[in-house]
């Protein structure tokens, strides 16, 4: 398999104030995939449209973020990554940062950069917040970083570029890892 960080593409785009953003980040998809695939976003819980992307007619992951007025959406073939998972937030935020971030992972401070972390391994999980995000476990590893979720898999995770002042961290759980 590919280095973590090579199977998955990422891109982004501004949206101007008062544009729907999803309609932003799936033409940023559309554009990442082949053509003659399919784009919806069922969600698990009551069936409405606002829930993670799922790909049909080609096999390809896909994933989208928002932070500071940008959409950004990540693609991996499926062959390369049986779950994905992105998630950004600006590297300053005033009311964010005047708030603090203590108790959101549990004791003490967290930062934004582990909340990410921690956000984009959900999303690869794919029940999100309906886990407690201070039961994630994440840590350091050569690469990059791995999170673990209860009752779910060890995600490999990486930080990547982004657009200017937003943070990115990328989760993906490779195929053939328990779990899978």
């Amino acid at each position: 398999m590919a280095p973590a960080r090579s199977i998955v593409d990422i891109a982004w785009v501004e949206v101007p104030p008062g544009e729907p953003r999803r309609e932003h980040a799936w033409r940023l998809l559309r554009a990442m995939l082949p053509a003659g695939a399919e784009l919806s976003n069922p969600c698990p819980r009551c069936g409405g449209p606002h829930g993670p992307v799922a790909v049909s007619h080609a096999p390809f992951l896909a994933g989208v973020t928002y932070a500071g007025g940008y959409a950004i959406a990540a693609v991996a073939a499926a062959r390369d990554a049986a779950a994905l998972g992105i998630d950004a937030e600006p590297e300053h935020d005033a009311r964010r940062d005047a708030a603090g971030m203590s108790g959101v992972l549990g004791d003490g401070e967290a930062s934004a950069r582990e909340w990410i972390r921690v956000e984009a391994a959900l999303k690869a999980d794919g029940r999100g917040l309906r886990v407690e995000p201070s039961t994630v476990v994440v840590a350091q590893a050569a690469d990059g970083w791995t999170a673990t979720v209860p009752d779910g898999a060890a995600y490999t995770g990486w930080d990547t570029a982004g657009p200017p002042g937003i943070l990115v961290s990328v989760a993906i759980l490779s195929p053939g890892s328990p779990g899978v």
